[in-house]
């Protein structure tokens, strides 16, 4: 049997994370054909076929696959699942949406975040906001996953490309849902969840105002994108999808800055696997210290400001 790996994509670029999950899908072992489902996606599927270890890239376009809505993607991932006995997707807003479903339709248990993989039915996921990790074997006979892209390198690039085969998808999913519009934010820096370099502030910037003379000086200079802790963002300081932590994004970059986070597991849980911690927090027994390769006690309105000078 295969792997079916549903592609992270918006049409015209593929996604880091679809490559991340690829290493995945390639320590779980056989053969892995990817699927793009969505409307002129050609560009995503041939970026996907240049990818190392793909047997196959699978496009599926129709009008219905375009916004990538649960009912009509999950029931084309339905369909095509007889073929395989692991489906698998980054852990994205879109595939926590799509796959549990496909999961219910199947009559199968979902394994999400996976941070690890054991073996072909074994996996390893965090629970209790990282502080414990879970093993899991699936007995089912298809094994759905989400895979926390942050744990896994990006699969290199092939020498050659996999063959793109056009799929047929049908109307199945009927019409519970349908698109209204996107709302998305525009911004000249890296994306969150992608980033190398990643600045963040939390609730001790006081103010919106603060936030932004602060920390985006450091960020630019860097490079860097702006992350934010749930209590800045809960205070104004900072717009949602700048949220880390277990209920905003997962991160893993080389280097994170944390400015005035004490270090609530809340935000522990979305990046602490980041190579290189530096915290700045004038609390000496603050707990982001704890996870912190250096630390530096003082005040971030004086140590920011120097920073971004000696930079």
């Amino acid at each position: 049997m295969a792997i079916l790996l549903i592609a992270e994509h918006d049409g015209a670029t593929l996604s880091e994370h679809t490559a991340r999950a690829l290493t995945a899908a390639t320590q779980i072992g056989g053969d892995v054909d990817i699927l793009i489902a969505g409307k002129n996606a050609a560009a995503a599927a041939d970026a996907a076929a240049g990818l190392a270890g793909v047997r196959a890239v699978l496009l599926a376009e129709a009008d219905a696959l375009e916004h990538r809505l649960a009912e009509p993607t999950a029931a084309l991932i339905t369909a095509m699942a007889g073929d395989y006995d692991t489906i698998l997707a980054p852990a994205s807003s879109s595939a926590k949406n799509i796959l549990p479903r496909v999961a219910a339709l199947l009559d199968v248990m979902q394994v999400s975040d996976v941070i690890e993989v054991v073996s072909r039915d074994t996996f390893k996921r965090p629970i209790y906001a990282g502080n414990a990790i879970e093993v899991v074997q699936s007995t089912d006979a298809i094994r759905v996953l989400t895979i926390r892209s942050s744990s896994f390198a990006a699969a290199a690039a092939s020498a050659s490309a996999a063959p793109v085969k056009q799929v047929t998808a049908g109307a199945e999913g009927g019409n519970l849902s349908s698109f209204v519009e996107n709302l998305l934010s525009h911004s000249d820096r890296p994306e969150l969840g992608s980033a190398k370099i990643i600045v963040s502030g939390g609730r001790a910037l006081g103010s919106q105002e603060r936030f932004s003379e602060i920390i985006n000086p450091i960020a630019d200079k860097l490079g860097a994108a702006v992350g934010a802790s749930r209590a800045a963002v809960d205070a104004g300081y900072a717009p949602n999808d700048f949220q880390v932590g277990q209920t905003g994004k997962v991160v893993a970059p080389d280097l994170y800055l944390a400015c005035g986070i004490s270090g609530a597991i809340q935000h522990l849980a979305g990046m602490k696997d980041s190579k290189i911690i530096v915290a700045i927090n004038n609390d000496p027994e603050a707990p982001i210290f704890q996870v912190a390769d250096y630390g530096i006690v003082g005040d971030l309105f004086e140590v920011l400001p120097e920073l971004e000078r000696q930079l």
